[in-house]
């Protein structure tokens, strides 16, 4: 119900945001009112509603791109600072499944990432921000930090 109220109220503000008057009162049912004119005798109260925040997303995808940048450099600075073992079979293969493996950690902290800059509930995406701390922990400990 209080969602439901503030719902009411936003879309009512940002309709009428010329006139950004806004009154709320109780009726003698307990029903909650609210309208951009006082309703007279009745003992109302109007509310200050603050103009909306945005950010542009422009930034949001420049932040991304940034970060995608500096994982790309430490990786190369930790691979390149790692010494060269004699190859053989097996180490190689080894090798390979933990590439496969942290590109798939990376694949889907891109997916979680995406998903997050377009926007979710606090519920969903409390459990997106979950996901992504537990596949960077991992992407840390297999990847980057052996």
């Amino acid at each position: 119900m209080p969602r439901m109220m503030a719902g009411i109220v936003l879309s009512f503000f940002l309709a009428q945001l010329a006139s950004a008057d806004v009154y709320t009162w109780i009726d003698s049912r307990g029903v909650a009112h609210f309208s951009d004119y006082p309703p007279g005798e009745i003992p109302h109260r109007q509310i200050r509603v603050k103009p909306p925040t945005t950010v542009p997303m422009s930034e949001n995808l420049e932040q991304g791109e940034r970060i995608s940048n500096i994982r790309r450099e430490v990786d190369d600075l930790l691979a390149s600072g790692r010494p060269e073992a004699p190859d053989t079979g097996a180490r190689e293969r080894a090798q390979a499944k933990l590439e496969k493996t942290c590109a798939g950690y990376r694949r889907k902290l891109e997916r979680i990432q995406s998903k997050l800059r377009a926007g979710y509930s606090n519920d969903r995406g409390n459990t997106l921000r979950q996901q992504r701390r537990t596949l960077s922990q991992k992407l840390s400990r297999e990847c980057i930090l052996r």
